[in-house]
């Protein structure tokens, strides 16, 4: 007489992880491995097998190894934005937003350490399409810092605050990787040393609205 199963339970299948969590888990699993090996040494069957899919799952995902570079810098800079719009638009005046902004922003690329640095390293030499990621990334900063000034500006020429958002941008950048070599200066040190620099001159720019539009302060 067999045995019968009526009764046994059947193995529970392992539950699928949503496309967006599995998409997420392949970006930071690719971040790490390009920081830690760079664009062209980094192997889509290493991160495959450290994310626990196939190959072929990764290149459905993202198309090709650029293109997945392209993903992880894309998550880099929405979080970038993300951390430095909510520092700023938690103070009300000109002068705190744009400092807050500034320390969330180098806090966050203490922070991503390596990561950013090499990411940033790899996009200029990995395609055209990383590059331009990389300059999206520069270009919300510059709009973040021009749109919040322009709250409090709004009377000035765009192009005069795009201008001046452009070259605290830039000069954040370099800023941030001397900071690579200078550990000791803390993020909120450096944030005093751009503003030392950049506020006097937007502190002019409100001061032109202030004394055309006395009552908006």
């Amino acid at each position: 007489m067999g045995t019968s199963n009526a009764g046994q339970e059947r193995p529970e299948r392992r539950r699928r992880m949503p496309r967006a969590d599995r998409e997420r888990q392949m970006v930071a699993v690719a971040g790490e491995e390009f920081a830690a090996r760079g664009y062209t040494a980094a192997s889509m069957d290493e991160i495959a097998e450290r994310v626990g899919v196939s190959k072929p799952m990764l290149y459905e995902y993202f198309g090709s190894k650029e293109g997945l570079l392209v993903a992880c810098i894309r998550n880099a800079r929405a979080e970038l934005l993300r951390v430095t719009s909510a520092a700023a638009l938690r103070e009300t005046t000109p002068e705190e937003m744009l400092r807050c902004g500034l320390v969330a922003y180098f806090e966050f690329v203490r922070s991503q350490g390596k990561a950013w640095a090499l990411l940033r390293t790899e996009a200029a030499v990995a395609s055209p399409s990383a590059a331009e990621e990389i300059e999206a990334g520069r270009a919300q900063q510059t709009d973040l810092i021009s749109s919040t000034m322009a709250i409090y500006a709004p009377g000035l020429p765009p192009d005069n605050l795009q201008a001046t958002a452009e070259i605290i941008v830039g000069g954040c950048e370099r800023l941030a990787h001397w900071c690579d070599h200078h550990p000791e200066v803390t993020s909120e040190q450096a944030a005093e040393l751009v503003m030392r620099l950049t506020w006097t001159g937007f502190e002019h720019l409100l001061r032109q609205v202030t004394e055309t539009s006395p009552g908006r302060f």
